[in-house]
């Protein structure tokens, strides 16, 4: 039996902190507009909230302010419900079927949730057994996929935030083909600006467009310019993930969507790639590069100089900008602590000779959680500082080693796990 597919999805308790989140945000970043945080809480207390099943519900301010201080103490694990160990696994939309549901809905777009979920399944797609219609229309409603016979024009203007790290705005454009080691790819330009100052903050080319790649970007970002407020991005599976929405309340990061397929909305980030592109990219003779390594070299040069040179439309350089209300900005307080915030979370069941497996490898973990359900925290590119989080402790696990085991005494534990954790 694969322990992997049975694995228990929490993306519901994601959702739920979100909500939480939601409400203690403007506490957290200081931003209420109220005289006191408790006349805050009163005034929200007064709206319900709409809860996963669509349900309003009235909380006290009491509640709120038993929210804020979870959240202080315990970060994102702070807004989560406490979970059972049976619980069960939730149901959710395969990516292929995710993108097959925009791509009917951009080719016929008065057609309506059940007509595609039925397509969905005669094409294959999904399965009646595991997706329901109401699991469709649940997903039609949060993306707005509803059919619209007539739609006025969008109220836009222009706007920016106030200060430096108040917002940033990332997304991902296609660009040149390069060719390594006699393979030609496509490569993909992940960009981060703040809004404030038009800051290049993060940028990084890669082969492939996903959401580890970007939470790398995003992550150096704030490493070197501030954890910023607010993180304006697509709704692409890169930047609309579990993961990414951990990572932005552990930070206390407000993370915000634009609706779907309305790229005028991200009118700050399209012109920083065409620019880009305009300026620089579509004059690189790409003959000349041999690597990506190589092209984000060439990147960092680039950014250099648009960093520091004028910019027509603030009147300065975005650096100059950015530096002189740099006393507002709110840094990591270590980068134990940052890359606690950006750990990938999963949950697997301990097999019988003390081994959970992850992307189809082996690890060794204490022998105390044979047949539990255990959570995992790791850095996909750091398997060696993967750990067990239980109880608020740490037990770390490695990467399991058959030949040495088999020289290992059975009474024996293969790794010293006598201090409890650390």
């Amino acid at each position: 039996m694969n322990d992997e597919k049975q694995e228990p999805e929490f993306k519901n308790d994601i959702l739920i902190a979100q909500i939480k989140f939601g409400v203690v945000a403007p506490v957290i970043q200081g931003l209420f507009p109220d005289a006191t945080k408790t006349a805050y809480y009163k005034r929200i207390a007064e709206i319900p909230l709409e809860m996963l099943n669509g349900r309003k519900v009235k909380f006290s301010y009491n509640t709120f302010e038993k929210w804020e201080n979870a959240y202080r103490k315990y970060g994102f694990d702070g807004l989560c419900p406490k979970r059972r160990s049976d619980a069960g696994t939730s149901r959710k939309i395969p990516d292929e079927a995710i993108a097959e549901i925009f791509r009917l809905k951009e080719k016929f777009p008065k057609a309506n949730a059940t007509l595609i979920y039925n397509k969905l399944i005669a094409d294959g797609y999904l399965l009646k057994k595991d997706t329901s219609l109401c699991t469709v229309q649940r997903f039609f409603r949060k993306n707005n996929l509803k059919m619209k016979l007539a739609q006025a024009p969008k109220d836009r203007k222009a706007f920016e935030e106030e200060f430096p790290c108040m917002m940033y705005q990332a997304d991902t454009s296609y660009t040149l083909p390069i060719t390594e080691n006699g393979v030609k790819r496509q490569t993909y330009l992940i960009n981060i600006l703040d809004d404030h100052s038009r800051l290049i903050v993060g940028a990084r080319f890669f082969y492939e467009d996903n959401a580890y790649n970007f939470q790398q970007v995003l992550k150096e970002a704030i490493a070197r310019f501030g954890i910023c407020k607010k993180l304006y991005v697509d709704s692409g599976s890169p930047y609309k993930n579990g993961q990414l929405s951990r990572i932005c309340i552990a930070a206390g990061i407000v993370e915000l969507h634009p609706p779907v397929r309305d790229s005028s909305a991200k009118g700050k980030i399209e012109r920083s790639f065409k620019t880009a592109k305009e300026s620089w990219l579509y004059g690189l003779d790409t003959s000349e590069v041999s690597s990506l390594e190589e092209l984000n070299r060439e990147l960092r040069n680039y950014i250099n100089m648009r960093n520091n040179e004028v910019n027509r439309s603030i009147g300065c350089s975005p650096m100059e900008r950015y530096r002189k209300h740099i006393d507002k900005i709110r840094f990591p307080q270590s980068r134990e602590w940052l890359d606690e915030c950006f750990m990938n979370r999963i949950t697997r069941r301990v097999y019988n000779d003390s081994t959970v497996s992850i992307n189809k490898i082996s690890y060794d973990v204490p022998m105390q959680f044979i047949g539990d359900w255990v959570e995992i925290r790791y850095l996909p590119d750091d398997m060696g500082n993967a750990y067990i989080f239980y109880e608020n402790v740490h037990y770390p696990i490695r990467k399991t080693d058959r030949v040495e085991n088999s020289r290992t005494k059975r009474n024996t534990p293969s790794i010293d796990y006598s201090r409890g954790g650390f």
